[in-house]
């Protein structure tokens, strides 16, 4: 019996072929394509994809034959409004969370610490006695309760911190004290001492830190984004941060990517721009993934992570 051909359309295609050779004796074609233009070219009816969503995107249109795409992103946002949705589409989850909790506890730390203000005072010779803070018993506030979220309240509790979360059901959640649903987003952002947003690109989160929830926060609150861009209102955390509403932030996730260079998030004070670092898609863990819903595929088993597409995750 023939199994399932696969077109890998990625710009590291080639690393994941060498990952996926154990296919090969069970009867598995690879196709490899690094650009949308190769994808095209090269495409012989192969009814898998796996890919980047930003170049899936630009190709499943033409691709009629396809029936399930596997994500190596953790958000699909480019596909979920392309030419196509007749399909299976699955992501990525499980990969990314201790990654991502390792760089909101490096930046969690960074703030207690005062480290970037001891490195300018040090650069000016400056001789400064003020004492760190500590996370013990400060509040950690998480918008999305899924696997990323949850990593991040295991890795806040062996520091003393009080974890509450927020998602669009309010559903109780493993590691979090409390969770509040959409409906009570006011309630839950006037607590935490660190507010970190891992929440998904739907129509329901866009702008949903606006300049209201920024007047709310706690005045010596610290945000952290390493969720998606469109989540907060870039123009209202920029007066909010001019004004004082807030203590800082640090933002790897952006409306734009990548940042323009006349943004003004660029000199927002107490701003740190990173360049969607936070949590790499790595060819190693994604082939995981795949090699085992691509088993289930063939034996017409469920798939694991499967995207609800109106929903958007």
């Amino acid at each position: 019996m023939q199994k399932p051909a696969v077109l890998i359309l990625t710009p590291d295609a080639r690393e994941y072929l060498l990952l996926l050779q154990d296919l090969l004796p069970a009867g598995t074609s690879l196709c490899v394509a690094e650009t949308a233009d190769d994808a095209r070219n090269v495409y012989a009816g192969e009814s898998i994809i796996l890919g980047t969503p930003d170049l899936v995107a630009e190709v499943i249109g033409e691709m009629s034959q396809v029936r399930w795409v596997q994500s190596s992103w953790a958000g699909v946002t480019p596909l979920l409004n392309a030419a196509r949705t007749d399909y299976l589409l699955t992501g990525i989850k499980d990969t990314f969370g201790r990654e991502m909790a390792e760089y909101v506890l490096g930046y969690m730390l960074a703030h207690e610490l005062k480290l970037f203000e001891r490195l300018g005072r040090q650069a000016s010779r400056s001789w400064w006695a003020e004492h760190s803070g500590t996370l013990h018993g400060k509040t950690l506030g998480v918008m999305g309760t899924g696997s990323i979220g949850r990593s991040f309240a295991r890795m806040a509790k062996p520091f003393g911190m009080r974890v509450i979360g927020f998602s669009r059901s309010g559903a109780a959640a493993e590691g979090f004290e409390q969770v509040f649903s959409s409906r009570e987003r006011d309630d839950f952002l006037a607590q935490p001492d660190y507010l970190v947003c891992v929440l998904p690109d739907t129509t329901a989160t866009a702008h949903l830190l606006d300049a209201e929830a920024f007047r709310v926060v706690r005045k010596h609150c610290y945000l952290i984004n390493v969720g998606r861009g469109s989540v907060v209102d870039e123009n209202a955390l920029v007066r909010a941060l001019f004004d004082g509403e807030l203590a800082g932030a640090v933002l790897d996730v952006f409306q734009q990517e990548p940042l323009p260079e006349d943004s003004p998030l660029w000199n927002a004070p107490g701003l740190i721009v990173t360049g969607h670092i936070s949590g790499a898609s790595r060819p190693h863990d994604i082939t995981r993934i795949f090699r085992d819903n691509y088993h289930r595929y063939r034996e017409n088993k469920p798939l694991s992570y499967l995207i609800d597409f109106e929903r958007g995750y």
